[in-house]
């Protein structure tokens, strides 16, 4: 639209109209718009440069205004099959053109991260985006001054926060919402939001958790921040719930209880779930066998900093089904296993994956691989306390197709080999930063299986690979004429010291 760049030399926006000529503004918009000119033409003098170029806006817009809209005869569906071609980027600047393609524009979002409750509650939120499917309400219910400089960014959530430390974490029970006014949101998001299919909250209760069940069937993913006991009681009106992620404490953040009562409630109320994290959980043995028994298609399990007691890995032979098993950012494993003959085992085990996990007891890593030895992957990345007695117990995972270390410093050359020469069903593997594995250490019998893999990714000592890459470029040699240089100028000032105190 020329007239809308003469208006607006410097755009803000970076607005680009590609249909020269066309009218998008409403003839209210217009009248709005040659009024606003004419009250900026009578605050200023009539010779003023200012008043010529609104005196010539304002005839090129009364110029166009008389044009008709030629989008008026395309029909919305239309519309936004259209702008559903365009990208994210375009689409925002787009929006800005007329109220109704702010309006349609609003019916292709789906997924929204709320930062300011009352937009939800005064009902803005639904009128502005009708289809939404995918709702974050962390934020929103977290209430924290704004304008603070201070800004805390975790892997969960992003927060600002107050230059006072409270107690209990950066996020205490104080500067969350009201349960109230967090349970009348819920109400409102549930009625407005039928075809609801990801909900991300923090600190609600069962009542607006039972809200949201009942109102939204079609709910699939729920994540649970600060979440009870108490809370998953609500959740057993989530019939279709297949992904579910539970947050109970966080180091730092917020402290809340998940024990084998919650597990329990959890597993009674949501019998098709394929995916659950626990994260910050307490619990036992009761819990992880509850969900087992009550959960037949779970098919993927991930304990992050758990806090669950001794004996729970032995419940894990009631997972029927499950394919994936991960531990992320565990101080333990399992203190006490048990005897192995009550371990059982996770026939149907295709993955194993250990992330930031410390392992310090020797008969939980043993009594881990015995449950998994069906497994087909194991990936270790930087796990602390990993060395070659850890690692031989993974020889009664014979079945292993794909094994990745990365961070593993502790390992060695010989502790790998030994280990991976009796895995005859091994196609992958990949060493990265493990910096005890050593090139020059690699045997024959090794540099064989090498040449057999399907796929190798062999990176495992940094400084050699640093010194390989640097090979001839005359780095280290002009390193090497600086350290000569220092080392005969401290030379010389040692003697000079020797003769100083001589003399």
């Amino acid at each position: 639209m020329p007239y809308l760049l003469r208006l607006k030399p410097k755009n803000p926006l970076n607005m680009s109209l590609s249909v020269p000529g066309l009218g998008y503004l409403n003839d209210k918009t217009l009248k709005h718009v040659v009024f606003k000119m004419q009250l900026d033409s009578l605050s200023r003098g009539p010779s003023s440069p200012t008043h010529k170029v609104s005196a010539e806006s304002e005839k090129i817009v009364v110029q166009y205004s008389s044009k008709p809209d030629l989008t008026a005869s395309l029909s919305d569906e239309l519309l936004l099959r259209i702008f559903s071609k365009l990208p994210d980027c375009q689409r925002k600047s787009n929006s800005l053109v007329c109220k109704r393609w702010l309006n349609l524009h609003g019916r292709l979002v789906h997924s929204v991260k709320l930062l300011d409750w009352d937009f939800l509650i005064s009902g803005r939120l639904l009128s502005r985006f009708p289809n939404l499917t995918d709702v974050n309400l962390v934020a929103a219910c977290i209430d924290s001054p704004r304008r603070s400089g201070i800004l805390l960014t975790h892997k969960l959530l992003s927060v600002h926060l107050d230059s006072v430390l409270p107690n209990g974490g950066f996020i205490p029970e104080e500067n969350l919402l009201p349960p109230e006014s967090i349970d009348r949101g819920l109400q409102v998001l549930a009625q407005g939001c039928p075809n609801l299919r990801k909900l991300v909250l923090i600190a609600a209760t069962e009542t607006g958790l039972s809200s949201v069940a009942e109102e939204c069937p079609t709910l699939q993913e729920l994540e649970l921040h600060r979440c009870t006991d108490f809370l998953l009681r609500g959740i057993s009106s989530c019939k279709n719930l297949q992904i579910l992620k539970l947050i109970g404490t966080v180091d730092g953040l917020y402290n809340s209880v998940i024990s084998d009562i919650g597990l329990t409630f959890l597993a009674h109320g949501c019998k098709r779930l394929v995916k659950l994290e626990l994260r910050g959980c307490e619990g036992s043995y009761d819990g992880i066998k509850a969900i087992g028994q009550c959960c037949p298609m779970l098919e993927e399990l991930t304990l992050c900093d758990h806090r669950l007691d001794g004996g729970w890995m032995a419940a894990l032979s009631f997972c029927g089904n499950l394919k994936t098993l991960r531990l992320q950012s565990c101080k333990r494993i399992d203190p006490i296993p048990g005897p192995a003959e009550h371990l059982g085992s996770l026939p149907s085990l295709e993955r194993l994956h250990l992330q930031r996990c410390q392992l310090r007891e020797q008969q939980s890593m043993k009594s881990l691989f015995l449950v998994c030895e069906a497994v087909r992957e194991i990936v270790f990345q930087d796990c602390w306390g990993l060395d070659n007695e850890m690692f031989s117990f993974a020889n009664h995972c014979r079945r292993v197709k794909f094994l990745s270390l990365e961070g593993c410093s502790l390992l060695t050359t010989d502790g790998l080999e030994s280990e991976i020469l009796s895995c005859n069903e091994l196609q992958r593997l990949r060493v990265v930063t493990c910096n005890n594995i050593k090139d020059s250490e690699v045997t024959p019998a090794l540099s064989s299986l090498f040449s057999v893999l399907k796929e190798l990714k062999w990176r495992p000592d940094s400084q050699s690979l640093l010194s390989s890459g640097l090979a001839g470029s005359g780095v280290g040699k002009k390193g090497g004429k600086i350290c000569k240089r220092l080392n005969h100028s401290s030379t010389g000032n040692s003697t000079t010291q020797h003769a100083l105190e001589h003399i």
